[in-house]
């Protein structure tokens, strides 16, 4: 019964500049209006794989998702597309999934990495090796702009974890069985959580990630999220996280049945 409200409006636009304590990357960042309206925030994730930021969680589902159009590219803004002409199979895939014909014009692109996760020839790259990393610090940013100041709780479904993000219309089986709901007033804490019980579950066979492992040239990242998407990284998202004070790795896991 609760009523659907989009935050920064129906165009995207109707955002407002909130400052971001112990930022690094961003000075102030732009969150809807109708977000940072609220008197308590609550944040509710579907816990999952991605092809960029490694996993899915918390801190990607408020930082990335709270942010208005402008600051969801103010976020993704760093990296640019390159092909590799020798493995692309010319199969377009990766001009099907972008929005912005940035493959085509390169000043169109937001650096969101959908392309690299359409591509099933590893022919896809970034130019700036560092733009994930920095995408990730972004993300621990936009997310504390969120949270400051305010109550805030957090849920985290992990169930059907998926290989890739939820907007991927051709996201594979799950890589891992379901584990359950997870809760904190800190995100970090439980981004860490759900990271690690992920970590030390068995994967699910004839999923993406089975499949990798089950390659000839195989490199183990004993890693479930990097295994799957040898590209993606998220720890520095943590541990950027943990630097500006958004919350602490340290936790402690209650069971409640």
């Amino acid at each position: 019964g609760c009523p659907v409200i989009i935050g920064d409006g129906l165009k995207g636009t109707d955002d407002i500049e909130v400052p971001v304590q112990g930022g690094e990357y961003i000075e102030k960042a732009k969150i809807g209006r109708a977000v940072m309206d609220a008197d308590i925030f609550i944040s509710l994730t579907h816990f999952k794989g991605h092809e960029t930021t490694g996993f899915g969680g918390t801190i990607k589902n408020i930082g990335m998702g709270c942010g208005s159009k402008a600051g969801k590219k103010d976020q993704h803004s760093v990296g640019k597309p390159t092909i590799d002409q020798e493995a692309c199979r010319g199969c377009k895939s990766c001009l099907r999934e972008c929005a912005n014909d940035g493959l085509i014009y390169l000043e169109h692109c937001v650096g969101c990495g959908r392309c690299i996760g359409a591509c099933n020839f590893d022919a896809i790259s970034f130019m700036d090796s560092a733009a994930t990393k920095v995408l990730n610090c972004k993300m621990a940013e936009y997310t504390k702009a969120v949270v400051d100041g305010r109550p805030n709780f957090h849920i985290s479904l992990i169930v059907d974890v998926s290989p890739n993000c939820d907007c991927h219309p051709e996201n594979d089986a799950p890589i891992l069985p379901n584990i359950g709901m997870f809760a904190s007033f800190d995100p970090l804490a439980l981004d860490q959580a759900c990271a690690d019980v992920c970590l030390s579950a068995t994967p699910l066979p004839h999923s993406q990630l089975a499949d990798r492992m089950e390659e000839e040239n195989f490199c183990d990242h004993h890693d479930h999220f990097e295994n799957t998407t040898p590209n993606s990284e998220y720890k520095t998202c943590l541990a950027h996280a943990e630097k500006i004070g958004l919350g602490t790795r340290e936790y402690e896991l209650i069971y409640m049945k």
